[in-house]
């Protein structure tokens, strides 16, 4: 089995992975907080938090059985050598459990607090059911030969693919809106502080064994960090640069035209859809 061969960079590596989790894990809470400040989910896209448990729930998949299976860590090696060192940590385990948590919290927050006329849409429905349709197949195909590492590389499939899209409602609602209203910027700083140091990460284990099979090994993992620079960037230039909120003469946020439309429901049937 394969072994660090620097103590003090198997060290950074567990100190950068568990400030990753903690970036990532409290990224969470400026949305749930600012939600509950406000009673009021209006301006938080909510098909953005369907794809975000899609995504956790498959990612919490992938990271646990390769983490803690030892058939699946038997696989993993026959297919990448068995002097490779296994790329998912703790933290990553960890990290997943709480973001589903606390995506489901969000997510109770839009049924019980003021929600306008947003709803999912049935792209979004159509897209998260194709995933789990997408799951189940690969379970049904990977069964009779016990291709288990195929398998749960399937549900990281589905969480790449996730994080490439959720982010997009969101960003489109923005630029519709012209305003960031509703979206907590406190969580996309720290979320593009933990997409760093989760590259970070995998780049400390590529130091020390002299390879770079772990980036690809976990591919998951490494376009997850990209991913999430790269949006986070967007939503950052949004928020600051092209959608400043304006602010009247006490400091409280002006609420502009262009948001009102989603503050009221049009008809009943859109208020009790979610």
């Amino acid at each position: 089995m394969a072994s660090w061969n620097s103590v003090p960079m198997e060290v950074a590596y567990e100190i950068v992975g568990w400030l990753a989790f903690f970036s990532w894990s409290f990224s969470f809470y400026p949305q749930v907080i600012l939600n509950f400040r406000r009673k009021s989910v209006v301006g938080l896209n909510f098909d953005y938090l369907v794809f975000n448990l899609t995504k956790h729930s498959s990612y919490l998949i992938y990271n646990a059985t390769l983490f803690f299976s030892p058939v699946i860590q038997r696989q993993y090696h026959e297919k990448y050598g068995f002097d490779e060192m296994i790329p998912v940590a703790a933290n990553d385990v960890a990290f997943s459990i709480h973001a589903v948590l606390l995506t489901a919290v969000t997510l109770f927050q839009v049924v019980i607090f003021e929600r306008g006329n947003q709803k999912v849409s049935k792209t979004c429905i159509a897209i998260s059911a194709a995933a789990w349709i997408f799951a189940a197949v690969c379970f049904v195909l990977a069964w009779p030969k016990h291709s288990w590492l195929w398998l749960v590389s399937s549900f990281n499939t589905i969480q790449v693919v996730m994080t490439a899209i959720k982010y997009i409602p969101q960003v489109v609602m923005n630029f519709k809106r012209k305003s960031t209203i509703g979206w907590s910027i406190g969580n996309i700083i720290l979320d593009l502080v933990g997409g760093v140091l989760n590259f970070g990460q995998l780049g400390i284990q590529s130091i020390d064994q002299g390879t770079w099979v772990n980036f690809y090994g976990n591919i998951g993992k490494t376009l997850l960090s990209l991913e999430v620079v790269f949006f986070d960037l967007v939503f950052i230039f949004q928020h600051y640069v092209f959608y400043p909120a304006k602010k009247d003469e006490t400091g409280q946020t002006i609420i502009s035209e262009r948001i009102a439309p989603l503050l009221k429901p049009q008809n009943k049937s859109q208020e009790d859809d979610v």
